[in-house]
């Protein structure tokens, strides 16, 4: 991702004259390009079992906005991809916790998480993980002492490169790795694009959440320059779609005009499953497995596999 594709998101941000938003028609996008509808309608290859497990491809799901579904992404596309035979390893990296939550895991009771594993050289991340319930699914838990690491890792030798060698240890045992950031572009936001080959961005199809996509792109730019070469921008995800708004439209039209391709074909549409899902503490592929939500991340799953 370039400096150029930060500069077409940042004027992708600016309002028609008037402050009104334009109609795809205005904007001269055509509509099949835009409608989340028809691109949910294309085929998706069935993805080919795998015989072994391993090194797994480490995904950030990552945008410094909150509440934009970033942990729903990471529980709701790590299971789809367990249904799919890969072994997967969530990462909480939010001292919220909000990913522990949404997975049933007490981790505010946990005497060791992800903290430990950061800080501490004689923890290893195998000794803080722990089963979901989900076979194939494992999570790395977190609470409120992360909070602290952000401060501590400031005085550490190569600060930026801590959970890349942290997870080194449990790469081999799975397929994907898949990190749930903080809303924010921190220290530990900075860990996890260090230590990622990948970049999946939920966006809400809202105004405000696409304003913040250049200064997320400039950080990952940055990232890849000085820190590691090898990170590229998986796709954007556009999350908590209204099919009813003609604002949920035009902002959707604003991504793919700025991204292109880079836009994952399936879309997240709004539904009252999500919240269920996190009382429940199950991915939506299980406690609703019929809804629309479960199939729509199935179908990323899908092409998060054809990558």
């Amino acid at each position: 991702m370039s400096s150029r594709r930060a500069e077409a998101a940042a004027s992708a941000v600016a309002l028609p004259r008037g402050g009104a938003p334009a109609g795809d028609a205005e904007m001269g996008i055509p509509t099949s390009r835009v409608d989340p509808a028809r691109a949910r309608q294309r085929k998706l290859p069935d993805p080919k079992p795998i015989t072994s497990h391993g090194p797994a491809q480490i995904i950030a799901m990552c945008n410094q906005k909150g509440g934009v579904g970033k942990t729903t992404s990471t529980i709701n596309l790590g299971a789809a991809l367990v249904e799919q035979g890969r072994r997967v390893l969530l990462v909480d990296l939010d001292p919220q916790g909000a990913l522990s939550v949404g997975l049933g895991v007490p981790a505010q009771g946990l005497d060791r998480t992800i903290y430990n594993a950061l800080m501490e050289p004689a923890t290893t991340l195998a000794d803080v993980r722990v089963a979901t319930g989900i076979p194939g699914l494992d999570l790395v838990p977190s609470n409120i002492d992360l909070s602290a690491a952000e401060v501590q890792l400031v005085s550490e030798v190569a600060r930026e490169q801590t959970l890349m060698r942290v997870l080194a240890g449990v790469r081999q045992d799975y397929d994907y790795v898949l990190i749930d950031c903080q809303p924010s572009l921190g220290l530990l936001t900075v860990n996890a694009l260090t230590a990622a080959q990948g970049v999946i961005i939920p966006l809400e199809c809202e105004f405000f959440s696409l304003r913040g996509v250049a200064l997320l792109v400039d950080t990952i730019d940055k990232v890849k320059e000085r820190l590691n070469p090898s990170l590229e921008i998986s796709g954007i995800l556009a999350t908590m779609y209204d099919t009813r708004t003609v604002h949920c439209r035009e902002v959707f039209s604003r991504v793919v005009e700025a991204f292109g391709d880079t836009v994952f074909q399936t879309v997240i549409s709004r539904t009252v499953r999500f919240p269920e899902t996190t009382v429940a503490g199950q991915p939506i592929t299980q406690w609703a497995p019929t809804s629309s939500g479960a199939a729509a991340y199935r179908d990323l799953a899908k092409e998060v596999l054809a990558l």
